[in-house]
């Protein structure tokens, strides 16, 4: 009999890596293993298909532990974040009545828009609330942040909560020169935020300084970009406000990271993980008289960006798994975005599931009873140290042609950002990044343009485009097709001509339904045809626009000129397929060819063009 204390996997003999490194290029029969398995990330490094003890021996990252330096592992010995909800209302007196209610059901972080800052209108939000049990948190416009800052200020003073308050004002002068490309002067600005800090003084837990870099995921950032750009402008803080004679732990401790969450799940984990052990060895070079100041406060907000108006529920899961992320990477709080905000003001509905998902994840999940659980994974590990790279790399090139504000006035970070969303939304566009429900399996009955609401935001436009982040969503021009083909006086019909080959008439039936669903087109699909004539016939029958013919590519050579022969320009032909014979086609006048190298989104504004009236 085998001893009690015996381990199961001590009787299995090790497995090197060349070993599982041959057994699956054995697998693959001939097909290359790096461009097979291994994931090539916008962050600018290689992600393998698995990790072993070894990939992390010489880390040093997995030495640390939670609550200590340099705080990879969390700023703190539990996982109690605070569930925060923003509080959208008309007036002060229903903001504080709101308040107040969904402190009952669970909320203990408040987000208050204040858009008339004075001592009156902070007393009237605050009334009745208990600062010992909640974190109170308050922005404004832009120009008037520091007013905000003073109203606060007075109204703590006044009612005796120096010592209680927990909270923050985003006091963010950058914030008007990233989303408008407006004008600032970097000297004003530092001297402003000088005086914000020392205004705060005898206020313990009152953080004032920004860094919005959430406003960098919202524009579709890479994950590296927000995380080096954040470190660069905290850092910015740090060295301005320390050079006009503020020491480093006032500076350090008035500073709060309000930053995004994509739905990127491991990458996103692994990046708080990376920022807040780069934080810590950043603010340790001032030389503060408190190690603690070197934790990074963080409220983590789920991504905008990657929302979406068709579908919407789908924005649930989206961000479930966000939340997820930063409540497993230990931030100190969280927003879940309710999943209707990108087409009106979220409702008692949405902003009750909202918050759901947080408790879920800690009343069910447990998530809060565990400190790091990721700390030690070979994969998450190796991401933490390789996001930390890559950011810490534009943090260096940014400090090099002058820092973060710097490049800002230049309009440097705004143009970098920018780039970024522009290929992410071309890879929207050609579904190398999928938005379920809207570039890839629609509903394709849905209606959306009802249900749209017009917003106000804020009335100041945009000074300088060419300086400003591109704030469009990742779906937006999905939308504009559907939103197009919902105001068009006739709905195009898209006709499947299955014929031939069962399987791949049905795969590229599938694949063509959901090509042109994406504009919201009426499909028509079909069991098969036994010959072509039957089924041009049977699409002029149902009045379609669009006759797509799906077979294989074999029999395109044959099918595809008598189809489009027959059909005689009675409706737009379309072959489903790049088959090796596309050029003979096309001298037979097909001009019309759908496959999975398409760019979905240009294709379906040509077809617009055509058929839309």
């Amino acid at each position: 009999m085998a001893e009690k204390n015996e381990k199961l996997f001590d009787q299995f003999p090790g497995v090197s890596y060349d070993e599982w490194r041959a057994k699956v290029e054995a697998d693959l029969k001939g097909a290359d293993f790096n461009k097979k398995l291994v994931w090539r990330t916008s962050e600018g490094f290689d992600v393998q298909p698995i990790y072993r003890a070894e990939d992390i021996a010489d880390l040093k990252t997995t030495d640390s532990v939670p609550g200590e330096f340099p705080y990879v592992r969390g700023t703190r010995k539990d996982n109690e974040w605070l569930t925060r909800q923003e509080i959208i209302a008309d007036s002060v007196e229903e903001a504080n009545a709101k308040a107040l209610e969904v402190l009952t059901k669970g909320v203990n972080s408040l987000g208050f828009r204040v858009a008339d800052p004075t001592e009156e209108a902070i007393a009237a939000l605050l009334k009745d609330i208990d600062f010992e049990k909640v974190e109170v948190n308050f922005s404004s416009c832009s120009r008037k942040a520091k007013a905000l800052v003073e109203a606060v200020v007075s109204y703590i003073h006044k009612v005796g909560a120096e010592k209680i308050f927990r909270g923050s004002v985003n006091y963010d002068p950058l914030r008007s020169a990233l989303i408008k490309g407006a004008d600032i002067d970097i000297a004003s600005v530092v001297a402003e935020a000088k005086e914000v800090v020392e205004s705060v003084r005898g206020i313990d837990h009152l953080r004032v300084l920004s860094v919005e870099s959430v406003l960098f995921c919202n524009s579709g950032a890479f994950i590296y970009q927000e995380a080096g750009y954040a470190l660069s402008w905290g850092a910015q803080w740090m060295t301005a406000l320390t050079e006009s004679g503020l020491t480093p732990d006032e500076v350090a401790s008035r500073i709060k990271f309000d930053m995004g969450i994509s739905s990127n799940y491991f990458m996103e984990l692994a990046k708080f993980r990376a920022v807040r052990m780069m934080w810590a060895q950043i603010v340790e070079q001032y030389k503060p008289a408190d190690i603690n100041v070197c934790k990074m406060h963080v409220h983590a907000t789920t991504s905008q960006f990657n929302q979406t108006i068709y579908d919407a529920h789908v924005n649930l899961l989206r961000s479930q798994t966000e939340a997820m992320s930063a409540a497993l990477a230990g931030v100190d709080s969280i927003t879940s975005v309710p999943f209707d905000m990108p087409y009106k003001t979220p409702d008692a509905f949405s902003e009750r599931i909202a918050r759901n998902q947080q408790f879920l994840l800690k009343e069910e999940s447990h998530l809060d009873k565990v400190v790091d659980p990721a700390g030690g994974s070979y994969y998450v590990e190796t991401l933490t140290v390789s996001i930390a790279r890559e950011a810490w790399k534009l943090f260096l090139e940014t400090e090099e042609k002058g820092g973060f504000f710097a490049q800002v006035v230049d309009g440097a970070v705004q143009k970098s950002v920018n780039e970024s969303c522009k290929k992410r939304h071309t890879d929207v566009a050609r579904r190398k990044e999928i938005l379920l429900g809207t570039n890839q399996y629609p509903n394709i009955n849905e209606k959306a343009a009802d249900k749209i609401e017009k917003t106000e935001g804020c009335t100041c436009g945009v000074e300088n485009s060419e300086k400003a982040l591109c704030m469009r969503r990742a779906a937006t021009d999905f939308e504009d097709l559907r939103l197009a083909t919902e105001a068009s006086a006739k709905r195009p019909k898209v006709f499947m001509l299955t014929i031939g080959n069962l399987a791949m008439r049905l795969a590229r039936a599938q694949f063509s339904s959901n090509f042109f669903g994406c504009a919201g087109y009426e499909i028509i699909d079909n069991l098969g045809f036994e010959t072509v004539k039957d089924g041009v016939d049977a699409a002029i029958e149902k009045g379609a626009d669009v006759v797509v013919l799906c077979s294989s590519d074999d029999e395109y050579a044959t099918l595809a000129p008598e189809a489009f022969k027959y059909l005689d320009g009675r409706a737009e032909f379309v072959v489903a397929g790049a088959p090796a014979c596309m050029e003979d086609l096309q001298k037979e006048g097909i001009t019309e060819f759908i496959h999975v190298r398409c760019n979905v989104l240009d294709t379906l504004r040509a077809f617009n063009q055509k058929l839309l009236k």
